[in-house]
């Protein structure tokens, strides 16, 4: 590479892509967000909350437009996050390597950077056409403290080796709240107050969300 194109290459602004449920967003997942922002340099982290998800039914989630409302709601205060429909409005199971797409025809001047757990992560070679999603994309795995990786980057350095460049870590110590956890506790009438933004907290409270099967 030139010194002309590594310069440019340096000075390509960075998208990053916080997909997930969001059932309901909370502290882990912004703080990840905020942190991916900041240690990898991203102009901005776009929130897209998944449509239908292929390895759900659809009845174990909350409906789209609530789950975008309460993001929406989480990340009104920080203009460095914004939040798209994308997933929600298009019809038929999310895969990401179709958001992807979309995406990299939106924004062709960036570099995509897709942050997700390490839980996810270590699934991303069953997902739907994994080999191209590894040339439209660069990968943060967002992990708890203490979480050892080695195990899995041996298996990518031995059967993938081409992708070792594109699969990084951050470690996220508000990673131990879960969506699953506040849900529970919101069906057994437990406070979930500081685990999730307030004004998230009284949406779920005003709509009845997650207090039935």
């Amino acid at each position: 590479m030139t010194d002309l194109k590594r310069v440019a290459a340096l000075e390509k602004p960075r998208l990053g892509i916080m997909g997930g449920t969001f059932d309901p967003i909370h502290y882990g997942h912004l703080v990840a967000a905020e942190m991916a922002r900041a240690e990898f340099k991203l102009s901005k982290v776009l929130f897209i909350p998944t449509g239908i998800p292929p390895h759900k039914n659809r009845r174990d989630i909350s409906a789209g437009e609530l789950r975008l409302e309460m993001v929406e709601c989480a990340i009104n205060d920080n203009s460095d996050f914004a939040s798209s429909a994308l997933e929600i409005e298009r019809e038929g199971p999310s895969y990401t390597v179709e958001t992807l797409r979309m995406l990299r025809k939106t924004w062709p001047d960036y570099e995509l950077y897709f942050i997700t757990g390490t839980d996810a992560l270590r699934e991303i070679f069953s997902w739907r056409e994994a080999e191209e999603i590894f040339t439209l994309i660069q990968f943060i795995g967002a992990a708890r403290p203490g979480f050892d990786a080695s195990d899995f980057l041996l298996k990518v350095q031995e059967e993938h080796p081409e992708i070792l460049g594109k699969i990084h870590y951050l470690e996220v110590p508000a990673l131990a709240i879960s969506s699953t956890d506040i849900r529970r506790r919101v069906k057994r009438g437990e406070p979930i107050r500081y685990l999730l933004p307030e004004g998230v907290r009284q949406l779920i409270q005003q709509r009845g969300l997650y207090t039935e099967e």
